[in-house]
């Protein structure tokens, strides 16, 4: 069972280049998932896609470590923004299966950085469940992902387990449970919760597109469905899926 995060005295509050304030938006929305976020200490957290670099010469290899991760995530330097580093199905990274992405931050402490890679052609069954039959446990049958491609509908899965995480706990000194090499954070407290009725192997009630039988439970920009995992409301000490 999990116990509700507690904060260390020091929580730092970090945006993505600030903008007027999100609406809760209706129910369902992904706007109204992020809200969530508020309830934390270290208060909003407004978020705006920011400068892209689509890096396709590969001039670090296919097979990275944390030190190009790294390096990736220094090429933009903005103040306030959370930079994030994204890989294609055919990049490998050390100890990829084991994480599926992660979030940290440079030296100074100046920069915080999320990675996140599709596991597409690599470990799906770890990375991208429910939109794939799991490498252990209940073989139970997977979902239909909203977006037609398994490996990015995992992508934002991760993503987004990790921008909850990066806003709440940037420095391993924020919001998390357990070690701060292995913390539980605002939504990996709640891994594998999608909506009410989770338990082990089985993502709980969501929504289902029925002219493509694809499953979701929040609605973005334009119109597209998105599945996002639960996340931990520390004013109820639970996890809060959105449907």
């Amino acid at each position: 069972m999990v116990r509700p995060l507690h904060p260390d005295p020091t929580v730092h509050r970090r945006r993505l280049r600030p903008v007027p304030q999100l609406p809760a938006g209706p129910p369902g929305s992904a706007a109204s998932w992020w809200k969530t976020t508020e309830k934390y200490k270290s208060g909003a957290s407004n978020l705006v896609v920011g400068r892209q670099v689509l890096h396709e010469a590969y001039t670090l290899g296919k097979s990275l470590g944390n030190r190009h991760l790294l390096a990736l995530a220094g090429k933009v330097n903005a103040l306030k923004a959370i930079n994030v580093v994204l890989t294609a199905s055919d990049v490998a990274v050390a100890g990829f299966c084991s994480r599926c992405g992660t979030h940290g931050s440079t030296p100074d402490k100046k920069t915080a950085y999320i990675w996140v890679g599709n596991s597409e052609a690599q470990c799906p069954g770890q990375c991208a469940w429910p939109f794939h039959q799991p490498i252990y446990g209940p073989q139970t049958p997977p979902l239909v992902s909203p977006n037609g491609d398994v490996g990015i509908d995992g992508v934002i899965i991760n993503l987004a387990t990790l921008l909850a995480g990066t806003v709440t706990n940037p420095y391993n000194n924020g919001y998390f449970q357990g070690p701060a090499s292995a913390p539980l954070e605002a939504v990996s407290a709640c891994t594998g919760v999608f909506g009410s009725g989770a338990y082990p192997g089985y993502p709980g009630r969501v929504l289902v597109d029925k002219p493509t039988g694809a499953s979701y439970n929040a609605v973005g920009a334009n119109g597209r469905k998105f599945l996002l995992p639960a996340m931990w409301d520390p004013q109820t000490s639970a996890c809060k899926p959105l449907v």
